[in-house]
């Protein structure tokens, strides 16, 4: 599971505008929001989250810790082969 405030803070190291996000994972912008405006587990449907979670994750986020211990993210770099 992961939380409101990292969805927020992985759009933003991702410089995704909300509407970015809810076109790239198919939620509703509002929903987007809503689950944004929450610092804890947010209170949405399960394939809503999924949905925004496997989108972030695509785009190189990685959340880490727990919703109680250390929630976070971490951004994945590609790995350039010469």
């Amino acid at each position: 599971m992961i939380t409101g405030a990292q969805v927020r803070i992985a759009r933003y190291a991702l410089r995704l505008s909300v509407s970015e996000l809810s076109i790239a994972c198919g939620v509703s912008i509002s929903t987007v929001k809503r689950i944004e405006a929450q610092d804890g587990v947010p209170a949405s449907t399960g394939p809503n989250i999924n949905a925004i979670k496997s989108s972030l994750e695509a785009a190189g986020i990685e959340f880490i810790g727990t919703p109680d211990d250390g929630p976070g993210i971490r951004i994945r770099t590609s790995k350039n082969v010469d």
